[in-house]
């Protein structure tokens, strides 16, 4: 699918809308980011180079967390910072790669990522609750 046809089908506000309520629970931080073009790598390395050019590593916390989409390349991958993994483990990746998967291929894109942001924003705010230096 083309880069501009999946932004096109994606309820942008919704998904904003889930990212703010739930890094207003976390001192973590949740991005998206969508690939435009050709993916030349596989998606988990394209994520974790994206993270850093991005300076999520820098987090205080290291409790950052990226949702990276690559459109064109029907793929995906969910990158966790040292910390937020080393609290829910690969068990609960696992779970949400399997149900936005489930839900890419039903074309329910907006719903992926909003199910995959509040599910990630649960486990942020369990694990790094909101402060008030955040």
């Amino acid at each position: 699918m083309r880069t501009k046809e999946f932004l096109s089908k994606l309820e942008h506000d919704r998904i904003v809308q889930a990212l703010r309520g739930a890094e207003a629970k976390t001192s973590g931080q949740i991005r998206v980011y969508i690939q435009r073009g050709k993916l030349n790598a596989d998606p988990l390395i394209a994520a974790q180079k994206k993270f850093h050019r991005m300076g999520m590593h820098k987090t205080r916390e290291r409790n950052a967390v990226l949702i990276f989409v690559a459109p064109r390349a029907h793929k995906f991958a969910v990158i966790g910072d040292e910390a937020i993994h080393e609290k829910c483990g690969e068990e609960f990746w696992q779970r949400l790669v399997d149900g936005m998967r489930a839900h890419f291929r039903n074309e329910k894109f907006s719903h992926a990522m909003v199910e995959a942001i509040e599910e990630i924003g649960k486990v942020l705010a369990a694990h790094f609750p909101k402060t008030r230096a955040d």
